[in-house]
């Protein structure tokens, strides 16, 4: 017959003590060097895999923190020596352990191959030219462009009447169009929707788009000016 009540089941709270006060230790440690990678690596988050004779080690940091650290031995199955999941079994945790020392050559060994790489980099650059230049010349032309545009900004609006309007041509297969309002012109635009803005109220053309279509501007100005002519010529004088 058994013997009833049966002996007392062994008390494992000790050796589960032990085990998270070896893998506290284990992930202050590894912690600095999740840190460690994070400033290296740049970014927020990020993880790098380190081969040992054991197996090969995972680091995965998220915001400078280490997020887990995993043993992958080249025989038997993985485990994660930290995690934020569960702990680990005691027995897979030993075995990990006992390839920790050369994990850490292996990060040392990532840390001074990125130092080598930079060490001959070198920080002797040219000068950056200055486009104050480029800019004043831009500034000069686009100038001369808008002062014209709000001349015939002004024109209109007095022949036409209201605080708004667009006159347009096609120059050369372009739309160009003038938008005006009771301050002036608000923009001079070449191509349609998608165009560019050679006047704008938000930003200069690049000097590119410059060079291609101020060129064409003159076109635009006699075109404007043959409107006029037309205008006239359709206003009959009326005697009372």
């Amino acid at each position: 017959m058994t013997d009833w009540p049966p002996v007392d089941p062994t008390d494992a709270e000790a050796i589960a003590e032990q085990r998270d006060e070896v893998v506290a230790a284990v992930t202050d440690h590894a912690g600095g060097i999740a840190y460690q990678l994070a400033r290296l690596q740049g970014g927020d988050y990020g993880r790098e895999t380190f081969e040992t004779p054991g197996g090969e080690w995972t680091v995965k940091h998220e915001a400078g923190e280490l997020d887990f650290l995993k043993f992958d031995p080249t025989s038997g199955s993985a485990v994660y020596v930290v995690s934020t999941k569960r702990q680990p079994d005691p027995e897979p945790l030993a075995a990990a352990l006992s390839d920790y020392a050369a994990f850490v050559d292996a990060y040392h060994e990532y840390v001074q191959a990125a130092e080598e790489t930079l060490a001959d980099v070198t920080t002797d650059f040219p000068e950056a030219r200055t486009t104050e230049n480029a800019v004043a010349e831009r500034r000069r032309v686009l100038d001369r462009v808008e002062g014209v545009c709000d001349r015939i900004a002004g024109e209109l609006r007095r022949f036409e009447g209201g605080d708004y309007g667009t006159y347009a041509e096609r120059i050369d297969g372009l739309r160009w169009e003038l938008n005006w309002d009771r301050d002036g012109v608000s923009y001079l635009r070449v191509g349609g929707s998608d165009g560019v803005y050679l006047v704008s109220q938000y930003q200069p053309p690049a000097a590119s788009d410059v060079r291609r279509f101020v060129p064409k501007f003159p076109a635009f100005v006699d075109a404007y000016n043959e409107h006029v002519d037309e205008l006239e010529a359709t206003l009959e004088p009326v005697e009372l």
